[in-house]
């Protein structure tokens, strides 16, 4: 074993600690690994896009009247609603169907919007059509959609 290693070095490995002969500092292995992987970590979440979501999840039930939505009086029409402290996409698929999306985009956070035929990631250009499928531009997961029960009686739907 070498002079400077201690008892914990495995295998008789030797990294000194303290400064080098070219006037930087060694580290010892376990601050390196753990440095490292901390390293590691942080790039993966960065990846994910974790710590940068736009909104809150929704969560729990919650119903709107589907007559305070001029865009909800016809099929095809989006209308953009805030339930629960989620900004929410409500599309009218049928007479008495519809769908709900989540905004936030899952690539990375960003906040999707109506597009033309469809929605688009405003960061990324992510690529929705109206029932939240990806359909081009950066590639990621389909929109989060949400139960929905629509009473045609209360005019009112029902999400969640």
């Amino acid at each position: 074993m070498h002079s400077s290693c201690n008892d914990t070095c495995p295998l008789g490995a030797s990294i000194p600690i303290g400064p080098a002969a070219d006037g930087g500092l060694n580290v010892g292995r376990r601050i390196f690994l753990s440095r490292a992987m901390l390293a590691a970590a942080a790039v993966a979440l960065a990846a994910c896009g974790v710590a940068d979501v736009t909104g809150p999840s929704f969560s729990g039930t919650a119903t709107i009247s589907v007559g305070d939505y001029a865009a909800l009086s016809s099929v095809g029409g989006v209308a953009l609603v805030r339930v629960n402290g989620a900004s929410i996409a409500v599309v009218r698929t049928g007479t008495s169907a519809f769908v709900a999306l989540s905004r936030v985009c899952p690539h990375q956070g960003g906040t999707i919007n109506p597009s033309g035929a469809g929605f688009l990631c405003s960061r990324h250009g992510a690529q929705f059509d109206r029932s939240g499928t990806w359909m081009g531009g950066q590639r990621t997961s389909n929109m989060r959609s949400y139960a929905t029960s629509y009473d045609a009686v209360a005019n009112s739907l029902t999400i969640g």
